[in-house]
């Protein structure tokens, strides 16, 4: 018995033209490429919801999560919030004042250092990002629910190589 033939998808018509129009260029890497990012945009589309029953966006929901995960007291320099979620100061600065609007986290002074300022969750963000990470959880369990756990673990293995030849050696 030959292996079960999966159904066509939308990379699979991309790559079927690219075949037709360039049949010189082997466009395997594109469609693992394109499966990966198709995957990912569809799959933030579904978070994005998520976030937005709590009124929160994407990166509002990253800056709690970080601070939140964190560990008591929630708190962060602006730098090692910046590093973990991949932005540049300027960004973090932007953001952090929005949330800092509207309650979710304040600076404090740091105690190490009397010039710098520290950013910790208030206890209404401790509130939001508890509540909203159960529900990005049940999300995220929902989401993959229909894929059998073995392939599950199987796929993550092999997405952990992707990022380990993707990231910069630190």
């Amino acid at each position: 018995m030959g292996a079960k033939k999966r159904p066509a998808d939308a990379v699979d018509a991309i790559l079927d033209q690219w075949r037709r129009e360039r049949p010189d260029l082997d466009v395997g890497a594109m469609g693992t490429i394109g499966r990966i990012k198709r995957c990912a945009a569809l799959l933030q589309r579904e978070l994005d919801r998520c976030f937005a029953d709590f009124g929160m966006t994407r990166w509002e929901f990253d800056v709690l999560a970080t601070l939140r995960r964190s560990g008591a007291p929630y708190c962060l320099a602006p730098t090692a919030l910046f590093s973990s979620l991949m932005i540049s100061s300027g960004t973090m600065t932007h953001r952090l004042k929005g949330l800092e609007s509207r309650g979710f986290v304040k600076r404090i002074a740091s105690r190490e250092d009397a010039r710098s300022m520290l950013v910790q969750l208030t206890p209404a963000g401790l509130k939001l990002i508890d509540r909203a990470v159960e529900a990005h959880v049940a999300n995220e369990q929902r989401l993959l629910a229909s894929i059998k756990s073995a392939d599950l673990a199987a796929l993550d293995a092999r997405l952990a190589l992707l990022l380990a030849a993707l990231e910069p050696r630190e």
